[in-house]
């Protein structure tokens, strides 16, 4: 143990006693000197400390009986802790970390105090409160305190021992597959009513009756006991874009999760049979929020698989020449028309890093293409009235248009 010196803190301990203070308001005016005690360890020797003194001088000793601070909020610690226990025994976890609420009175007396004995050692109340209301609960429960990370928080107002939890979101990782050319990344709430329902979205408050968060998050957040569930994924492709390959890397959130164990292979079964095969999952694993910032952070390169109709036939060495000379090109897109209602009209740049021709016929080909993150393909191939150059119609000197579109491939393991 520290040395902590009581003769030192006398004079300051006598006069934080000269209002009734129990043994933890007490320490915890010094807190900071001395280690491996309590702040009601402290307080008990410099009670002593202090009432030697004053037997010496002749004045009365300090004795306790209603604390002037707290109101002797610290005899309830085992209330409080058996409150906060069986609050969270209604969920599954591993992890808990303790928080509270005081009276408003409370926190201001503390800080009356601290102004005539000095602040330079104390602890709040607070922090007392949750540490040793989280010794308690730990006994109880045997379960882990976590400060950085916990699974779930549990807030004690010590007014009337009442306990909110604050249950941290259970993350899922994989790559999503989408075979459907009708259904988008995320929920899309309707445009006129703003998700209330109306006429135009039969009163579903949506534009699309699903998408692949639903497909995705429906069945993960029934398996957790969750409320509701946020899709954080690597970029997104277009409602008629496929996405093939090995999939697009995302995060599934689930929030307030009463439960957190989850079979991910079940999972993986259950979004293949809600989505008649339409959404699939490869490589799910458990994650965390740092990989949502990972996810949003990077961009990658994409491959596309483009299936495009041309007015008029085809010239086939004339097409491949064309399509050649888009290897590691430049190329500026002004934002397209479709998406500018939604997105800041500008110039971007970006590069064609790959083109080829894979099958070509009369007055259609298919092409595939690697691409900077952020190019439009579709703009690309027709050019978009000019906003997008140099385009495949203005080189090939014909109007293009993309009849089908997959993504093939997110370039994100070579970032």
């Amino acid at each position: 143990m520290a040395e902590f010196d009581t003769g030192e803190l006398s004079g300051r301990a006598d006069l934080a006693l000269t209002r009734d203070l129990c043994d933890h308001c007490l320490g915890r005016l010094f807190a900071h000197r001395g280690t491996g005690m309590t702040n009601k360890e402290r307080g008990e020797r410099l009670r002593a400390s202090v009432n030697a003194l004053r037997d010496l001088e002749g004045r009365l000793p300090a004795e306790h009986q209603i604390c002037w601070l707290c109101d002797d909020l610290f005899r309830s610690l085992p209330r409080f802790a058996e409150a906060a226990a069986e609050a969270m025994g209604s969920i599954g976890y591993d992890t808990f970390l303790i928080g509270t609420r005081v009276e408003v009175d409370i926190a201001d007396r503390e800080e009356r105090l601290w102004g005539e004995i000095g602040s330079e050692d104390v602890e709040t109340i607070k922090a007392e409160l949750n540490r040793e209301i989280g010794k308690l609960v730990y006994s109880l429960t045997d379960k882990d305190v976590e400060f950085d990370h916990p699974d779930v928080v549990a807030v004690v107002d010590t007014r009337f021992a009442a306990v909110e939890l604050d249950v941290s979101p259970v993350f899922i990782y994989g790559r999503y597959l989408k075979r459907s050319r009708e259904i988008p990344q995320t929920r899309w709430p309707c445009t006129r009513c703003r998700g209330r329902g109306c006429e135009r979205c039969h009163g579903t408050g949506k534009m699309y009756s699903t998408s692949v968060q639903e497909m995705i998050g429906d069945p993960a957040r029934a398996m957790l006991d969750g409320v509701d569930h946020a899709f954080h994924g690597m970029g997104r492709e277009d409602i008629d874009a496929r996405m093939l390959g090995i999939g697009r890397p995302f995060v599934l959130e689930v929030s307030k999760p009463r439960t957190r164990d989850i079979d991910l292979a079940a999972l993986e079964e259950a979004i293949r049979a809600g989505s008649n095969d339409d959404v699939g999952v490869l490589d799910l694993r458990m994650s965390d929020r740092s990989e949502v910032r990972r996810i949003k952070s990077v961009s990658p390169n994409k491959s596309y698989r483009a299936q495009v109709r041309v007015d008029g036939k085809l010239n086939k060495e004339l097409v491949i020449g064309v399509v050649r000379s888009f290897k590691n090109a430049r190329i500026t897109q002004r934002t397209p028309s479709r998406v500018a209602h939604r997105r800041a009209d500008k110039d971007r740049v970006r590069e064609i890093v790959k083109a080829f021709v894979e099958d070509i016929g009369e007055d259609v080909m298919t092409l595939t293409l690697e691409t900077e993150a952020g190019t439009y393909v579709k703009e690309f191939v027709s050019g978009d009235e000019g906003r997008t150059r140099p385009s495949l119609s203005e080189k090939l000197g014909v109007p293009c248009r993309v009849e089908a579109l997959d993504v093939i491939a997110i370039h994100d393991q070579e970032v």
